[in-house]
């Protein structure tokens, strides 16, 4: 990509303009207005792949010229159960509580289009949390940063001290695998590194 090609960041997650931020880039922020619902009887990966793509058709739709768009949707999957964002302090106390101790996947898809061609690709980071007590779910949720982060916790927040460990890429669960990222920014033509 040449240095006057613009790279526009389809998102409105400040978490994922620090991390793009971290690559060196310089980039303009849009939002796709679509409908993110996700069918429950389809496979999760299948179906934050087809969201993250279709942000991405919105966005390329609106910008004109040959600008990079980036994309991006991240879900938590318990059981192969999607848990979205919580919509009240009890939903997301109920979602902590289901994962309590147990091991869930966090996948983001991640999709880049010139207009001339489209990838989306699909990271998944295994995470487990340490059991937790009602008192300790009762005061996370009041400090409020479950309330817009899918699963009900953010990890590069106070939601780090719930995790006992993963597996895989820690900033995949922030909201953007940036080593998986930067494969596809270069196959752009985008130089990280210099390279």
């Amino acid at each position: 990509m040449e240095a006057s090609t613009p790279l526009v960041l389809g998102s409105q997650s400040p978490r994922r303009r620090e991390l793009l931020g971290r690559l060196g880039l310089h980039f303009d922020v849009r939002t796709a207005d679509i409908d993110e619902t996700m069918d429950p009887h389809l496979p999760p990966r299948q179906e934050v792949a087809r969201v993250s793509a279709a942000k991405a058709l919105a966005i390329r739709a609106r910008v004109p010229g040959d600008a990079l768009i980036l994309t991006a949707d991240t879900i938590v999957v318990l059981d192969d159960r999607i848990m979205g964002k919580p919509h009240s302090p009890e939903q997301a106390f109920a979602m902590l509580s289901a994962l309590s101790g147990r091991t869930h996947h966090v996948y983001t898809a991640v999709t880049l289009t010139d207009g001339l061609r489209t990838d989306t690709q699909v990271e998944c980071t295994e995470v487990t949390f340490r059991p937790l007590d009602r008192r300790e779910i009762l005061a996370y949720v009041q400090t409020g940063e479950p309330m817009d982060k899918a699963g009900a916790y953010g990890i590069q927040g106070m939601g780090s001290c719930l995790v006992s460990h993963l597996n895989g890429d820690y900033f995949n669960v922030m909201g953007l695998p940036l080593c998986r990222l930067t494969g596809m920014l270069r196959s752009f033509g985008v130089e990280i590194l210099g390279l």
